[in-house]
């Protein structure tokens, strides 16, 4: 969700548009409006699309974001490392909340509507597993990981960002990065338990 930026000099950055892009939130206020309209409907197959699609981006997005965009910003130039940084956090800014909204209030609207809160549910162990798991996932994505990406969009924005501010940002994400991709497999593991 966030690629190192790291220098021993600081390096000096134009500011730039808004920290959050304005255009972004009509696409994001339309997803968050229809589900809010399915789940006051209750539509089944809404549900399920939402809990689908919003969980398989989720997934897709933090694997990608560690496994490929982590790796290709290491082996960047300090000042491609901030570029790329400046034009791809502002959107993770709006995307991952979106995702994890749509993921999480669908699932637990599934699970209500199919009778999986209830303890004499065959799988409820495997239900409550699922929601610790994306709990610890949202808490980090939400509390760790933007919290992170905004102060580094706010420091990029300075006349001299400070590197070591940058850097200890950064390896806050790394870490927090690490537990949610662990917690993806995890959760991986168990929707397709529940699934079969």
């Amino acid at each position: 969700m966030a690629v190192a930026v790291a220098s021993e000099q600081a390096v000096a950055v134009p500011a730039a548009g808004p920290i959050v892009p304005v255009r972004g939130l009509v696409p994001a206020g339309a997803v968050v409006a229809a589900l809010v309209a399915t789940i006051a409907t209750n539509w089944t197959w809404g549900l399920d699309f939402f809990h689908v699609v919003g969980g398989g981006m989720w997934t897709a997005l933090d694997l990608f974001m560690g496994f490929v965009i982590g790796p290709i910003m290491r082996s960047l130039s300090v000042p491609a490392r901030i570029e790329l940084t400046k034009k791809l956090m502002p959107k993770m800014l709006l995307i991952m909340p979106t995702l994890v909204t749509m993921t999480l209030a669908a699932g637990f609207q599934l699970a209500r509507h199919n009778g999986m809160l209830n303890t004499a549910y065959a799988l409820h162990g495997w239900v409550v597993a699922s929601m610790i798991v994306v709990a610890v996932m949202a808490a980090v994505a939400l509390a760790l990981l933007q919290p992170a990406n905004i102060a580094v969009l706010f420091e990029l924005r300075k006349p001299q960002p400070r590197p070591d501010v940058i850097q200890g940002l950064m390896r806050r994400f790394i870490y927090a990065a690490a537990i949610t991709g662990a917690m993806q497999v995890a959760t991986l593991v168990i929707m397709t338990r529940l699934a079969s």
